[in-house]
């Protein structure tokens, strides 16, 4: 039996190249729509880009909230408080480590020539 229906490619579409934006414009892009009271799609329209790329560019790029900026800097102090009781047992550990392979000193090991 024979298929009278024959497939029809379809034509292929060039596609655009993807464009690429450097961080340094998406930062300033972002900052540019906060600072400026316009709306998201207003100031992508006069950069020439999409709305929604503007708004996952503030997720990424946006400055922290004063709610955040007090969550970072919460975690920094513990992380400060950490990190020194951390120095303060590897030094421990290092002295510990320096008396133990010490050789024993002649006359104090307890031995009789």
């Amino acid at each position: 039996m024979k298929n009278n229906h024959e497939t029809q490619a379809v034509p292929s579409v060039a596609a655009k190249p993807r464009r690429q934006y450097d961080p340094a414009f998406k930062r300033d892009a972002v900052a540019l729509w906060l600072s400026s009271g316009k709306s998201a799609g207003q100031i992508a329209q006069e950069l020439g880009i999409l709305e929604k790329r503007l708004y996952a560019w503030r997720r990424r790029y946006a400055p922290a909230t004063p709610q955040e900026q007090s969550q970072i800097q919460s975690e920094v102090v513990a992380l400060r408080r950490e990190n020194a009781l951390l120095r303060q047992q590897r030094d421990i550990l290092k002295k510990t480590l320096g008396i133990l392979s010490e050789p024993p000193s002649s006359g104090m090991n307890g031995s009789r020539p």
